[in-house]
């Protein structure tokens, strides 16, 4: 019988042996003998155990993990085998808060189970599994035998020496073409015979990576090849696991697959050699792995990457929901942005260099007249030193000391009170003090995050090629990440976009979809009061305020009129989606109108606001409910929300995951409206041979530099596309989409601020 211990951070009251359903025997051990720690620190460990005298090692949540491992995700490895006798599980107390977590620990407990049992084995790579390629001769022989075998998928992957195609070169890459065998080859011995005959496998073959953009971008860059049919595994897990961080190859291996973390061995070589060698982790270069080292790693890349195919494509295909979301929107997707990637967003420098030294203008004033107010002399005066706006410390003092405001009641990890953002945001209204550090750290985050940054970071064509994902939000919303989040542009202050100029001869074209969820809403209500608002045109926030409170007068003098009504219009409309309350919508519209706006007014207009537009009300009642009995929803295009948290014990978890699911079901569409027309306005481009380059997807706004003599065909085109009926359109009304045009992308509003 195995011998089993297990080991939590401290004792609890856990009955380990009615968790494991008595399936084994145990010894118990905590990491520290005193129960009072909240948190158990290095030095606290005072655990006697004698790892060799057990065959099996259970660690109970991340410090357990991490003292005898050094591995921090506890999540991500639960429920794996780790060096041959641990055996990671998450704390099952969890489960009361976080109900999400239930799958995670069942098939944690059942693997664990069958480990000890024998039931389930780590299996070992050998050189049968993986090989390494380094003769043309071997490449050659390799290659036909994957041409000539009968499988229609391989498994492909690169490996590379930069994130991106213009910053580094391809190394080698793997191939894997029959079950548990792979082949890593040199690219050193690629020539024009070995080219073609890659390429002959790419045509004939369906190619399967594991996040396709990244290697389609290498292969199609260096060497030109064709994929006219590929599959991305990554992609397919997000399908059926909306949820961000969980769709690494390395976590996909470690639940598909019997070869867990094949890649330690490699990485314990990489820290090995950076500590030898005194190497920070962001100067390392993959080219410093041999190719002994190397090989098995690599291989084993594809072999896994075919391996959690053959699991996940099944999965998905007989899902027709899914399937077509994978089929018609993620794998077109995925080839738009490989595209748009490659197009870079085009910057000027010497507006660069000279945005650069305005914000730092802008900053060094900022900061000078702060240090005209009287209370921060009084502060320097008592403090003997320089106030330092950018100390926490000094700051809290200044507010709450010198300033005499009331803390909100936020604190900080360690109980002080906090000063962030959000804190600061408030004590604004007080004070004007507040107001001014958050208009220097708004400032200063610019220059840092940006305009310091973007500029050492450009290709030789002024180009900034960062990434794009369609994997990074539950919503189906893009992601950006990279070289700059294209997503978080500052909007309040135009400096930034103001740098991303057209070309001589060229201009940026935006095309923005207007009020876009609230228009979803209303087709998938099946609203005709709110659809007639659309069909009627005008501005839509003063016809709902005129529908909702029966105003007189026409609708364009709404505004001047009634701006109170409006306001409150306009915070029902956009609270709604949002499960926004009569608290809330007072708030906004107290905030917004400037006039205090009372919860008894603002649950008068919600009523009143319901009672126009009682569909509106039912849908969302129906949807709530479905979400409520079923824990998922799937979206009008067939995207599948998972909302496991409606079944928390904390009603305030269940409102929020309800509200989360709801704003899916909008924001999914909108965003697939716009995702649906910048696909087909790109592969427009390209079968028409159009000089215009889609360069970025941000919000509900899709960016090109368009050449001065293609700006109507290309405005024309993507309007087309954009108002396309795709099965979710008002009635001779299609989806709202404003153009603007200009050289910048601040469309004027840099040279306007600045004089230049």
């Amino acid at each position: 019988m195995a011998k089993v211990a297990i080991i939590e951070s401290k004792m609890s009251r856990t009955n380990w042996a009615d968790r494991f359903d008595n399936a084994f025997e145990f010894e118990r051990f905590a990491l520290c003998s005193d129960s009072s720690k909240k948190k158990i620190l290095k030095a606290d460990v005072d655990i006697e155990i004698n790892t060799a005298d057990f065959d099996w090692i259970i660690l109970v949540g991340s410090e357990s993990l991490k003292y005898f491992t050094s591995i921090n995700s506890i999540t991500e490895y639960s429920g794996r085998c780790v060096e041959d006798k641990y055996l990671p599980v998450i704390n099952p107390a969890m489960l009361s808060f976080k109900p999400e977590a239930k799958p995670l620990w069942d098939e944690s407990k059942a693997n664990i189970t069958k480990f000890i049992s024998g039931d389930l084995v780590v299996a070992k790579v050998t050189e049968d599994n993986a090989i390494g390629i380094d003769t043309k001769a071997e490449a050659m022989q390799f290659l036909e035998a994957a041409l000539a075998h009968p499988n229609q998928f391989i498994g492909l992957d690169s490996e590379t020496t930069g994130l991106y195609p213009r910053d580094g070169h391809m190394i080698g890459f793997s191939l894997s073409y029959e079950k548990d065998k792979g082949a890593y080859v040199l690219t050193d011995i690629i020539d024009e015979e070995v080219e073609q005959l890659m390429q002959k496998i790419f045509d004939t073959k369906q190619v399967v990576f594991h996040n396709a953009k990244f290697d389609l971008a290498f292969f199609e860059y260096h060497f030109g090849f064709k994929f006219p049919k590929f599959h991305d595994t990554m992609l397919l897990h997000y399908c059926l696991e909306e949820v961000p961080g969980t769709h690494g190859l390395k976590q996909l291996a470690l639940k598909y697959t019997p070869y867990g973390d094949y890649e330690k061995p490699m990485h314990d070589w990489i820290a090995n050699y950076k500590r030898q060698n005194r190497i920070l982790k962001d100067d390392f270069q993959w080219d410093s792995i041999p190719f002994e080292v190397m090989k098995v790693y690599a291989a084993m890349d594809a072999v896994v990457t075919l391996l959690v195919f053959e699991k996940l494509y099944p999965a998905v295909k007989k899902n027709p929901k899914l399937w077509s979301v994978y089929e018609n929107i993620l794998i077109p997707g995925c080839r738009m942005l490989t595209d748009i990637q490659d197009n870079g967003v085009p910057f000027d420098k010497d507006r660069l260099a000279k945005g650069t030294v305005l914000m730092q203008e802008d900053i060094d004033s900022a900061v000078a007249e702060l240090y005209e107010f009287d209370e921060v002399a009084r502060f320097e005066q008592v403090k003997a030193k320089e106030f330092n706006p950018n100390s926490t410390v000094q700051l809290r003092e200044l507010l709450f000391d010198f300033v005499g405001l009331k803390p909100t009641g936020k604190k900080t990890g360690t109980g002080a009170h906090s000063t962030d953002a959000e804190v600061l945001g408030q004590l604004a209204e007080e004070h004007a003090i507040p107001k001014h550090i958050l208009d220097i750290r708004k400032k200063s985050k610019i220059k840092n995050t940006y305009l310091d940054k973007i500029y050492p970071q450009l290709d030789r064509d002024d180009r900034l090629r960062t990434g794009f994902n369609l994997h990074g939000t539950t919503s189906g919303r893009l992601s950006s990440s990279g070289k700059m989040n294209m997503q978080q542009i500052p909007r309040d202050n135009p400096i930034v976009k103001g740098c991303i100029k057209a070309k001589p001869g060229n201009k940026i074209v935006a095309m923005d979809l207007t009020t876009a969820e609230v228009y979803v809403a209303a087709v998938l209500a099946d609203d005709k009061n709110l659809q007639k608002v659309f069909q009627d045109g005008g501005n839509f926030h003063s016809s709902i305020a005129k529908l909702v409170f029966g105003l007189p007068g026409d609708v364009e003098d709404i505004t001047v009129n009634y701006s109170t009504e409006r306001q409150a219009a306009k915070a029902v409309t956009f609270g709604i989606m949002y499960g926004a309350g009569a608290n809330k919508i007072s708030q906004q519209v107290t905030q917004d109108s400037g006039k205090h706006f009372s919860v008894n007014n603002a649950q008068e207009v919600i009523d009143d606001y319901f009672r126009q537009f009682f569909k509106l009300r039912a849908w969302i009642d129906k949807s709530s409910k479905f979400i409520r009995d079923n824990g998922f929803i799937y979206g009008a295009t067939g995207r599948k929300r998972r909302l496991p948290n409606v079944n928390s014990d904390n009603r305030g978890i269940q409102s929020h995951e309800v509200r989360s699911g709801l704003n899916f079901l909008v924001q999914s569409v909108a965003s697939d409206i716009n995702l649906l027309g910048a696909i087909e306005m790109n592969d427009y481009i390209k079968s028409n041979n159009m000089k215009s380059k889609i360069f970025a997807l941000v919000h509900d706004s899709i960016l090109a530099e368009v050449p001065e003599g293609e700006i109507e065909a290309y405005s024309e085109k993507l309007q087309l596309f954009i108002q396309k009926d795709r099965g979710f359109s008002i009635p001779g009304s299609p989806v709202g989409c404003d153009f603007d045009i200009g050289d910048d992308y601040s469309f004027g509003k840099f040279e306007k601020m600045y004089d230049i």
